[in-house]
């Protein structure tokens, strides 16, 4: 898709990758920018940042009635939707099925259901234009999954599947779909050092900027800004029961535990 003159809705969008996708879809030449996060003062300033044709919405997208919100705020000022990046995330707390039920429910919301309330909202009128952009943050976590924190990385392959039934469902209709997989990446998100995906570099938002709209351009799905995932991903897909003995590994190194040799 050719961002110039589109409309591009992009939550998450006061930081990190959201607020450099917002900035580089302006700099693409897009009409018209939305920037929507929970915090409406950064998400202002991200907004002003791009000028005119940009402006701010405060949206928690674990609420459908906020996503409904926030694309009706969208075209009020600009008319339609042609681009959708259900982007907003987060990592949460470190640990497994032992972490309380409400932060797991927060992440089904946030890193699944958001997704699903986003593309109801925006697909109908993109089917019925034949054309439309919707693209998914998933992570890294959700092809090859991460052993500290359970809820991330089950909740990031469900982002994964949504995305990949929405292509599935509505690419013959005009509407590409695109899944954005990065490792770590310089975010509010991964200040702290948190989580097991960094060992192939961390990269700036704007390198993942980048490589967002390469992939647009080309329409095609899964976006990496690591190509060492499609390596991992490849080898998972070959041998899955190596892959799983290679990842408990890992787990047993995280929990400080040597790792056994019963089973794969």
């Amino acid at each position: 898709m050719d961002i110039h003159g589109k409309v591009a809705v992009v939550t998450g969008g006061a930081s990190g990758i959201g607020a450099a996708a917002a900035q580089r879809f302006a700099a693409e030449g897009a009409r018209g920018v939305v920037v929507a996060d929970m915090n409406l003062e950064r998400a202002q300033g991200v907004a002003r940042s791009i000028g005119t044709q940009a402006i701010a919405v405060q949206c928690d997208v674990s609420r459908e009635a906020d996503i409904q919100a926030l694309v009706a705020a969208a075209r009020e000022r600009f008319g339609q939707v042609d681009i959708y990046f259900s982007n907003a995330g987060f990592l949460g707390k470190m640990g497994g099925i032992d972490l309380e039920d409400a932060l797991w429910e927060k992440m089904w919301q946030v890193h699944g259901m958001a997704h699903v309330w986003a593309a109801r909202a925006v697909i109908p009128e993109m089917t019925k234009r034949g054309e439309g952009y919707f693209l998914v943050t998933a992570s890294a976590a959700g092809l090859l999954n991460i052993v500290e924190t359970a809820p991330y990385g089950v909740t990031k392959h469900a982002a994964v599947a949504i995305a990949e039934w929405l292509r599935i469902a509505y690419g013959r209709q005009g509407v590409r779909v695109s899944c954005l997989c990065p490792q770590s990446v310089a975010t509010d998100m991964t200040k702290d050092g948190s989580g097991s995906a960094g060992h192939d570099g961390v990269l700036t938002p704007e390198q993942v900027a980048e490589d967002i709209v390469r992939v647009m351009r080309e329409e095609k799905f899964l976006v990496l800004p690591h190509p060492e995932v499609a390596k991992y991903f490849a080898m998972k897909g070959q041998d899955y029961d190596r892959w799983l003995g290679g990842m408990q590994k890992l787990y047993a190194q995280h929990m400080g535990a040597a790792p056994t040799s019963k089973g794969p």
